[in-house]
C-alpha cells in the first residue's frame, strides 16, 4: 500500500467512538437476559476477627429475597485458583473490613440491597493491624525472590565519600483505581457452562481464573468484555465478585447482575499501598553520582502477598556504580493491593526523581543537566544494551517546547499577582514488551469488494484497541478500515495477551499484522504465480476470483529481544501556580515528552498520554485514601471525598513524540504507552512546587495545608 493511504500513523477517529457517544456500546451489566435476578454483596464490619453468627432469617423473609449466601451455605471453590484478594464466603475468618461476607439474590436490585441491610451479624474480634507508622518499623522482606535485595558495589558505604549528597524519605499514600464503569457482572449458566458478562483487562486470564475457582474446565466458562470502562490495573487480575456472581447464578437457577457500588470499590478491587521510600544519593562535586539507595517499606494482606516494585525506576534510570534496591513489608489488615497504573514505577519517580531535584538543588546545577550528566550507556540493572533510549531527546525537546529557559533557579521569585509560579521537570521510564498472541483473519469476497474480519480475545479498555487494530489489518491487507470488522473481547475468540503492563498494543498488533503477512503469503501459494510488485491480500482476492479464505497466526516475540533493555522513556515538564494566600496548587501547564517507539495513532496515543498526566496530576495535589484508625474502613468512600481531578483542576495539556524506530522489542516497533504517561508526573510537580515556594513536600498529596 501506497504510504499515503497507509492508517497505521494516522490521527484516525475511533471507530466505536459514535457508539460510545450514543450510549450503544454494550459494557458488562448491559446485556439483556431474560428473568434477571440481582445481587448485592454485604461485608464485614471489623477488620479482624471470626464470625460467630450470621442471622439472615429476616433477609430471607424480605420481599423478592430469591437467596442468601454465606460461608454456611456457599459451594466448596478452589482458593487457589487465582482470582485476587480473596472473600469468597468459603470461611468465617474475617481478614479486612469491607471483606465480602454474603451476598443477597432478588428480584430486583432494591429488594436485594434492602434485603442486605437486614442481615444481623457477630463476631469475635481480634486485634487488628491497620496502623502502618507503627506497624512500619517490623516490615520484613518479602517472600517473592524477585523483589530481593539489590546490590551492586557498595550503596551504604561509598554515599559516605560522596561531596554532595541527599538522604530523604518519601511517602506516597493509598489510592483507588477508580475506573469510570465500577466492576459489574452478569452471570448466565448453559447446563454446566456459564458465561460472563464481564468488564476484563486479560480476557483468557479471566476465563482461567474464574474456572479453577469454580472447579470447572476453563472450556466451560467464557468471558464477554468488548467494552471496559477503565481499569487501570484493577481489572486485570479478577476478583471475588466475578465467581461470587456466576455462584449466585448456579444458586437460583436464572441470570443474575452484580455490579458494585462505588462505596464497595473502596474493599473490594484492590488499591495502591501506601509505600515509604528512602533515596540516598551521592555525587561528586560536578554531578556524577557515586552512590544511589532506594529502600522501601511498605504493606500488604495479612494472607497474601503484593508489593508493587518501586524500586523498577531506580535500577535504570542513572549510571552509578554503587546501587542498593530493597523492600521490607509487614502484612495488614487491608485488602490486598494491586497493580495501579505504571505499578511500581509512578510511585517510585516520585521518590527518586524529587530527589535527584534536590540533588541538583544542593550542587546548584540546572536539573535537566544533572539528568543529562548521568545517563547510562547500557542497562546497570543487567548490563544489557539498550534496544533504544530517548531520554536525551525527550529533555532537550521538551526543554525547547516547553520554555525552560524562562525557569528561575532560585525558588520564590516568580509571583505573578497573588501566585508563585514554578517550573519542575521529572523523567519516567516502562518497559516494552511483547507476550503471545494469536489473531485470525476471514477474507471475504462480493464481486470486487473485499471485506475482513478480524478475530482476538484482546480487550479495549477505551484506549483505542479496536481503532489501532484496524488500522493494522486495513494497512496489512491493502483494504480502508471501512471494509474492516474487529471483533475482540470473547474468549472464544483467538487467545491474546491482556491490557495490562503496556504489552496490549504491542501484543495485539504484531499478531494481527503477522496475519496479515501469513494470509497474502498463502493467497500466493494458491494462486501459483509470480508478480513484480507483491500484491496486497485484497488484490489477491479479486484476481485469483476466491470467494471465502481465513488464516490464523500466533505471535510471539523475537528471541532478539531478550538480549537487550527495552523500554518507553519520558520527560516530564510542569508549570505550577501556588495561591500565597491559600496555599492552592494548580497545574498551570503541563508537557510529556514520550520516546515510545512507532505510534500506530497519535490521536489516541496523545490521549493515553494526557489520561496518565491527569492521574499524575490527581496522585500529586489531591487523591488519597485514608483508613479511620479506628476501625480499619476507608473514611474516604465517594468522590465527595476522594478527588480525582476534574476540568477545573486541570490547566494546558501537552503531549509530544519523539520520533524513535526500534524493532527489537517487536517487529512492529511498538514499545507501548498506557503506563509510561504516569510516570514521574507528580515528581514533576513537587519539583515545579518547590521551584514556586522554595517548600520541599515529600508527602503526597501537596495538600494546602502542607503549604501555608
Amino acid at each position: 500500500m501506497e504510504e499515503k493511504n497507509k492508517s497505521i500513523g494516522k490521527a484516525v477517529n475511533r471507530i466505536d467512538g459514535i457508539l460510545k457517544i450514543t450510549g450503544k456500546a454494550t459494557y458488562a451489566t448491559d446485556y439483556p437476559a431474560k428473568n434477571m435476578a440481582y445481587a448485592v454483596l454485604f461485608k464485614s464490619t471489623i477488620a479482624s476477627g471470626t464470625i460467630t453468627n450470621i442471622d439472615v432469617s429476616e433477609a430471607e423473609k424480605s420481599q423478592g429475597v430469591l437467596a442468601v449466601i454465606t460461608h454456611k451455605n456457599a459451594p466448596k471453590l478452589n482458593l487457589k485458583g487465582g482470582l485476587r484478594g480473596g472473600a469468597l464466603l468459603q470461611s468465617p475468618e474475617v481478614y479486612f473490613y469491607g471483606q465480602h461476607i454474603g451476598v443477597v439474590v432478588a428480584e430486583t436490585f432494591e429488594q436485594a440491597t434492602h434485603a442486605a441491610h437486614l442481615v444481623k451479624v457477630e463476631y469475635q474480634k481480634k486485634e487488628e493491624k491497620i496502623d502502618f507508622d507503627k506497624l512500619a518499623p517490623l516490615a520484613v522482606l518479602p517472600q517473592g525472590k524477585e523483589l530481593a535485595d539489590l546490590i551492586r558495589g557498595d550503596a551504604k558505604g561509598s554515599i559516605k565519600e560522596a561531596a554532595v549528597k541527599v538522604e530523604e524519605t518519601y511517602e506516597t499514600p493509598i489510592e483507588h483505581h477508580h475506573p469510570m464503569e465500577p466492576h459489574s457482572t452478569v452471570a448466565v449458566w448453559e447446563g454446566e457452562n456459564v458465561v460472563l458478562y464481564n468488564g476484563s483487562q486479560v480476557i483468557n486470564g479471566a476465563q482461567t481464573s474464574a474456572a479453577a475457582t469454580l472447579n470447572l474446565k476453563p472450556e466451560q466458562v467464557r468471558i464477554i468484555s468488548p467494552y471496559i470502562g477503565g481499569g487501570f490495573g484493577s481489572k486485570g487480575g479478577q476478583w471475588a465478585n466475578l465467581v461470587l456472581t456466576a455462584v449466585a447464578a448456579k444458586i437460583v437457577n436464572r441470570p443474575v447482575k452484580l455490579a458494585l457500588t462505588r462505596q464497595q470499590m473502596f474493599n473490594s478491587v484492590g488499591l495502591r499501598q501506601r509505600n515509604k521510600q528512602k533515596i540516598s544519593l551521592g555525587a561528586t562535586i560536578d554531578g556524577k553520582l557515586i552512590s544511589l539507595a532506594h529502600e522501601t517499606t511498605t504493606h500488604t494482606a495479612v494472607d497474601s502477598e503484593y508489593i508493587e516494585p518501586c524500586g523498577d525506576c531506580s535500577k535504570i534510570m542513572y549510571e552509578t556504580p554503587n546501587s542498593l534496591i530493597s523492600y521490607r513489608v509487614v502484612p495488614m489488615n487491608i485488602i490486598l493491593p494491586t497493580y495501579t497504573r505504571g505499578p511500581g514505577k509512578s510511585t517510585g519517580s516520585f521518590a527518586l526523581e524529587s530527589a535527584m531535584d534536590e540533588l541538583a538543588y544542593k550542587l546548584n546545577m540546572d536539573p535537566i543537566e544533572l539528568r543529562l550528566k548521568n545517563q547510562p550507556e547500557k542497562d546497570p540493572s543487567n548490563g544489557k544494551p539498550w534496544s533504544s533510549r530517548k531520554v536525551i531527546e525527550c529533555l532537550k525537546e521538551g526543554a525547547k517546547a516547553f520554555g525552560w529557559e524562562k525557569r528561575k533557579s532560585k525558588p520564590g521569585e516568580n509571583k505573578i499577582g497573588n501566585h508563585l509560579i514554578g517550573y519542575g521537570v521529572a523523567c519516567g521510564t516502562y518497559p516494552a514488551r511483547q507476550r503471545d498472541s494469536s489473531a485470525v483473519i476471514k477474507l471475504n469476497r462480493s464481486g470486487n469488494v473485499v471485506n475482513a474480519i478480524v478475530e482476538i480475545a484482546a480487550s479495549d479498555l477505551g484506549t483505542g484497541t479496536n481503532t489501532i487494530l484496524a488500522q493494522t489489518a486495513a494497512d496489512g491487507l491493502g483494504l480502508s478500515m471501512e471494509r474492516i470488522t474487529v471483533k475482540i473481547g470473547d474468549s472464544n475468540l483467538p487467545p491474546a495477551a491482556g491490557s495490562v503492563g503496556s504489552v496490549g498494543a504491542a501484543s495485539f498488533a504484531n499478531a494481527v499484522n503477522d496475519a496479515c503477512i501469513k494470509i497474502t503469503n498463502e493467497l500466493l501459494v494458491k494462486s501459483n504465480k509470480k508478480f513484480f510488485v507483491r500484491p496486497t491480500a485484497s488484490q489477491l482476492m479479486i484476481s485469483e476470483n476466491i470467494n471465502d479464505f481465513e488464516t490464523r497466526a500466533d505471535a510471539k516475540p523475537p528471541k532478539e529481544a531478550e538480549q537487550h533493555s527495552a523500554h518507553s522513556f519520558n520527560a516530564n515538564f510542569a508549570e505550577v501556580s501556588v495561591n500565597v494566600y491559600t496555599g492552592m496548587a494548580k497545574v498551570t501547564r503541563f508537557l510529556a515528552v514520550t520516546g515510545a517507539g512507532k505510534i500506530l495513532n497519535p490521536k489516541t496515543a496523545r490521549s493515553q498520554i494526557i489520561g496518565g498526566n491527569i492521574w499524575g496530576i490527581g496522585m500529586a495535589l489531591s487523591e488519597e485514601s485514608i483508613i479511620d484508625p479506628r476501625w480499619g474502613n476507608f473514611a474516604t468512600r465517594s468522590f465527595g471525598d476522594y478527588h480525582v481531578p476534574t476540568n477545573f483542576d486541570i490547566g494546558k495539556l501537552d503531549a509530544m513524540f519523539i520520533n524513535e524506530e526500534d524493532k527489537i522489542p517487536n517487529k512492529m516497533g511498538i514499545k507501548g504507552i498506557g503506563e509510561v504517561g504516569i510516570v514521574g508526573v507528580a515528581a514533576a510537580i513537587a519539583n515545579a512546587v518547590f521551584n514556586a515556594t522554595g517548600k520541599r513536600i515529600r508527602t503526597l498529596p501537596i495538600t494546602p495545608d502542607k503549604l501555608i
